[in-house]
């Protein structure tokens, strides 16, 4: 993500229709994969690896998300939150949805998938993260401006963590972030079945994906 001074921008910018445009995507991409099989075959030792690290990615996408509207849920455009997963990134939401496309494609067994998802999901945060950043710098200024030169803009920095004893979140945010997050973990039984059908002969095969 640009590390570029931003525009000022007057209107905040709505992040969440932007989390559906990455849910369609992927829903979009499994549904070719239907007729596709991961070219480790399942059961096997490999596939099953994969499919757990995968499984691994989206569960820390489901909490790390949550942990980040813990800090910022409610206040997203109305204070600058620079204080727990937000010290480390700029963009921890987006980092971790980020994560969980990346696992969708690895739960089906293909690092192919893996890193399309993770690819696309990238490029439309990296536009959502831009016009949130023209927002902030002209609601926050050069307190803005000083949080950017130190923070990453999406890659989290561990050794920059920091918190504060207190802090209040939104239990409406943490909801809606919840619900988003039970899309991710609705793939472990689909992409399951879809495994089944096809190692049954009900779905036919038409390629192979890596």
């Amino acid at each position: 993500m640009s590390d570029a001074p931003p525009k000022p921008a007057a209107k905040a910018f709505d992040q969440h229709k932007r989390l559906i445009v990455v849910q369609v995507a992927a829903v979009l991409a499994i549904a070719p994969l239907l007729f596709a099989k991961p070219v480790l075959v399942e059961g096997s030792e490999g596939h099953e690896y994969i499919e757990t690290l995968g499984m691994g990615f989206v569960l820390v996408c489901f909490l790390g998300r949550l942990w980040s509207i813990l800090y910022v849920g409610g206040r997203k455009n109305e204070e600058l939150v620079t204080i727990g997963p937000f010290s480390m990134s700029r963009n921890p939401l987006y980092f971790f949805s980020t994560v969980g496309a990346a696992g969708i494609g690895l739960m089906y067994g293909s690092v192919l998938v893996a890193a399309a998802l993770a690819l696309v999901s990238y490029l439309v945060f990296r536009v959502t993260a831009r016009k949130e950043a023209e927002f902030l710098f002209g609601k926050f200024g050069p307190a803005y401006s000083a949080y950017a030169e130190r923070t990453p803009p999406f890659w989290p920095n561990p050794l920059l963590f920091h918190d504060q004893a207190e802090r209040h979140f939104s239990t409406k945010a943490l909801r809606r972030t919840f619900v988003d997050g039970l899309y991710f973990l609705a793939l472990f039984p689909a992409i399951e079945i879809i495994e089944l059908l096809r190692t049954s002969g009900v779905l036919p095969v038409f390629f192979t994906l890596y």
